[in-house]
This record gives C-alpha cells, structure tokens and sequence, in this order.
C-alpha cells in the first residue's frame, strides 16, 4: 500500500479538500457564531487570525518539511488542524474561538504546503501537471459545496458542527496517508535550522498582513499604528536578507529569487491572486443586489465561475502532462482572466444573470489555465529537495497577492463609493427618513450602500414606509426607490472602475508571463539527475 500512488492522491485530496472546505462553511455559519458568542466587533478576527498563522507557518513548514522528511511533518500538521478544529467547536466566547483558530492555522498551513510537496515527491513535472490541476479543481470546488453545507449544518445541527465534521473527513484522511505515503528524507544537514529567520520572516509578515487587514478599517492609512507596522515590517526585511545571506540553512533562499522561473511564476501567481479578489468580494453583492438574486442563492452565485475553473485546470493539466508545453497556456489563462475581468467592467444596472454568468466562466477560465502552471513551473525549475521551500515560497506569494488585493481593490471601492454617493444626501428620500427617524444618525458610506444592497434591509425600510401616514406612503414610496436606483447605478459605476483596474492587473500579468523560460518538465525525481536544473535558468532576461 506505501507505493500505491491512488491511495496517496485520495489522502492529499481529503486533506486539501477540508482546509479549503474549512473557510467556506465558516464563512456560512458566522450570523449565528456572533449571535451565540455576542461577538460581533471582533467577526473579522476569526477569518484574521487563520490568515496570519497558516501564511507565516507555510514557509517554515516548507522549509522543514524538506529537512525533516514530508510525511512527518505532514502527519503533525492534519492532528494540529484537527485539533484546531475540536477545539474550535468547542469555543464558550469569540476570544477562544479566534484563539483556537488561530491554532487550527498552524495546522492549515502545513496541510495546504506540504500537500503540493507531497505531490511534487511522488509525481515529476511531467506528469505532475495533472495532479496539480485535479487538487486546483478539488479547492475550487470546495467554494461550491462549502456555503451550501455550512448553511444546511447550522440549521440541522449547530455552528459547532462546521468544525466537528473535519474531525472524522481528517482521521479517515491521516489513516491513508500514514498508510500510503512514503517517507522521503532527502541528504540536507539539520544542523544549523534558521531560528533567526523564521524570527525575522514572522516579523515581516505579521505587521504587513494586519496593516492590509486594518488600514481604511480599523485605523486610517495615515495613523501612526498602520505606518508604525509598515515601518516594523521593512526594517524586518532588510534584517532578514542580511540573516537568509549568512545562514547555512536559510528559511527562504536568497538563490529562490536569482532563478527566472521561479520570479515569475511567483509574480504571476501574486498579480493573478490579486486581480481575482474583486470578483470574489463584490459580485455576490452585485447579484443580489442589483440583478435581484435572492439571499438564499447569493452563496452560489460564484459557481459558474469556480465550475469552469475546476474544468479548464483539469483539462490544462493533461494537456501540460501530455505535451510538456505550459507557458502558452499560461498567457492564454491571463488573456481570458484580462477579458472576463473586462466584461466586469461592463455591467451596469441592466445586466442580466445570463451576461453575468457568460464573464464568470470567462474569469474561470483563465484562472484554471494559469494557478496550477504557475506552481508546476516553479518546482521544475529546483532540485526535488528543495520541493518544499519553492512550494511555500510559491504559495506565500499567491497568499499575499490575496491580501494586498482585498486591501487594495477594497480601499479603492470605499473611495469610488465615497465619490459617486457624495451627492446622495441631498435625496428627497433621506430628508425624509431623517424626519421619520430625527434620533437616527444617516451617514452614507459603504457600509450603508450594502445594507441598502441588501433585499431584507429594503423589506425592512418598505415596512416602515408602511406605517407612515397613508397620504404620504405613495410618495416615501417612490422617492425610496429613486433613492435606491441612485445607490444601485454609484456602486455599479464603482464596480466598473474596479474592475478595469483588475483587468488591467491581469494584463500585466500576461506582459510579465512572457519572460517565462519554458524549461522541459522532469520525467524523474532522481536527485542526481537534477541537481544543475536550477542553474540554467538565471534572473537575466
């Protein structure tokens, strides 16, 4: 059973399946987490707090996971996520449950790293595509399956049991895996393991990623606490380039950002991460808001998208596989992201579901052609015993192309919000709720345009408008939907700009895929046979 490569496939696909699954049945469960736990101040903590660990530790584990054998590492980080998990459900206030996932982070990471590595151990690049194009597939589907089992678990069950239902997919997980997987140790000295770096790495991570979390949120991008974490965190790189250039066992290579492919699989992974983030933000808000989709399909809106990624990664994959050529499907996967993202720019008040799924599947599409290459390219340009520090460095690039794109596009959006609606308070209809409402402050912001966005919040406001006087219902009545036609047509035009922006991201991101060296994927993972792989492959353009 240890070489029987099926068996070890379905123990990575579980164990991928669940973190990613993890996120998507949270997301559903979180109304009546806050309800029970009265914690809603601290909501986005939950999502935060997983965020930071499983980014900080993918590269460690990385990184020790080549010193220290995969398996090993691998095994230790499914107990500590199931852990996680157990003790998640088990939360009495949100301060132990952001705690706890915190914990089931450092688990997290492990699991989404190492499963790559484990891929990359057993499977060489040229067959290897495929694998990493069916895992692709298998977290994208886990965005579909998620929202609707988190919602049918909170309402049969409890919100605990979005959490408890990863312990019994785990233990299943960890008895093939223990069973299946072979424990490759490859020849690196573990005698000198980079504490500074790792040290330093978290100090460069933690301050940027909660200064992208907090800035335009909890604090302006001007106050001294975000410039103070920005200023934390440059001085933490500086430090640690010096500390990576001295040590004998680097955390993260300086030699990883001397090789092309690498440069640019990273950067392409960073840009492509990043344009995404618009559409997976706004356009549910979009649907349900806008076309009229109701709340209980507003989960599945992003389907069409995620199918058609699931598709076109899997058929990138055998074609990657079966012809060795991966940079053409490259380019081609930015130029159907730049023109889905372009027809994002396109909707308006009149879009219908039809055109919004048609530049969905377009999105999709390119999405599923250029993830999965991206990491393929950068772990056929090492040797197999770096497998898990490319895969982590690969993976922390695409993580913070995420985060800098939900802070970025989300700021930009605020803005863009702020301009158009900066005439909306001279609406007949808000001098009238003021009226109906003199104790109520009105500030119209972002905030206030999804909750106007929102079919039960505008239920809500036509049964107030019901219990006014009945001589004036018919006009309330009919300056609330001019006022609500004025907030639809500012946040499509906002969304427009964003999304122009986005396409323009991903349109760098093809210029930047050009000067992807397209090096002949590995038919072996003998160490000796490619030892000089990451020697012809310089920075020089």
């Amino acid at each position: 059973m240890k070489n029987n490569k099926v068996f070890i496939l379905i123990g990575i696909i579980l164990a991928i399946f669940l973190a990613t699954l993890d996120q998507m049945i949270v997301s559903t469960a979180m109304p009546q987490i806050v309800r029970d736990l009265n914690g809603m101040e601290r909501l986005s903590w939950v999502f935060t707090a997983y965020m930071l660990t499983s980014t900080i530790t993918m590269v460690i584990y990385g990184k020790l996971s080549d010193l220290f054998g995969h398996k090993r590492l691998y095994i230790i980080g499914i107990i500590i996520f199931l852990i996680g998990s157990a003790l998640s459900g088990l939360a009495q206030n949100m301060n132990q449950l952001i705690f706890f996932r915190a914990f089931q982070g450092i688990g997290g990471g492990a699991v989404m790293i190492i499963s790559f590595a484990m891929i990359a151990d057993v499977f060489p690049p040229a067959v290897q595509a495929k694998y990493q194009g069916m895992i692709g597939g298998v977290a994208a589907l886990s965005s579909i399956v998620g929202p609707l089992l988190g919602g049918w678990i909170t309402d049969t069950l409890s919100w605990r049991w979005t959490f408890y239902i990863n312990v019994p997919v785990g233990i299943v997980a960890l008895i093939v895996l223990i069973g299946a997987l072979p424990d490759i140790r490859h020849k690196i000295s573990a005698s000198a393991i980079d504490f500074a770096g790792s040290v330093f790495l978290t100090a460069i991570l933690v301050p940027f990623l909660l200064a992208l979390v907090w800035g335009g949120n909890e604090y302006g991008w001007g106050s001294w606490q975000i410039i103070s974490l920005l200023i934390i965190s440059v001085v933490s790189l500086m430090a640690f380039i010096y500390s990576e250039s001295k040590a004998k066992n680097p955390i993260l290579s300086l030699d990883l950002f001397g090789n092309r492919a690498f440069v640019v699989s990273a950067t392409g992974s960073f840009l492509t991460t990043m344009g995404m983030f618009g559409v997976i933000l706004f356009i549910p808000l979009f649907a349900q808001g806008i076309i009229g989709i109701t709340a209980t399909h507003s989960g599945l809106i992003l389907t069409p998208m995620m199918m058609s990624l699931i598709i076109s990664a899997i058929i990138s994959g055998q074609i990657v596989s079966r012809t060795g050529k991966y940079k053409i499907i490259a380019l081609l996967g930015m130029l159907s992201g730049a023109l889905g993202m372009y027809l994002f720019s396109r909707i308006d008040i009149h879009t219908t579901n039809n055109m919004l799924v048609m530049s969905m599947a377009i999105l999709g599409t390119g999405l599923g052609l250029t993830i999965p290459i991206f990491q393929l390219c950068a772990i056929n340009a090492f040797s197999v015993k770096r497998v898990g520090e490319v895969t982590a460095g690969s993976q922390l690039f695409k993580n913070l192309g995420g985060t800098v794109g939900l802070a970025l596009l989300g700021g930009f959006m605020n803005s863009q919000l702020s301009s158009h609606m900066s005439n909306v308070v001279n609406e007949p209809f808000v001098a009238t709720l003021k009226k109906i409402q003199p104790d109520h402050a009105f500030e119209m912001n972002s905030k206030t345009v999804q909750m106007l966005l929102n079919p039960a919040a505008q239920s809500k406001i036509k049964t107030m408008i019901e219990s006014a006087p009945k001589p004036m219902q018919a006009s309330i009545s009919q300056s609330f939907r001019h006022f609500l036609q004025t907030v639809k047509i500012a946040f499509s035009s906002s969304l427009d700009n964003l999304f122009l922006i986005s396409a323009c991201i991903m349109v760098l991101g093809f210029v930047v895929v050009l000067f992807l060296p397209e090096i002949p994927l590995r038919k072996t993972n003998d160490i000796n046979v490619e030892e000089t792989i990451s020697e012809i492959t310089p920075l020089a353009i």
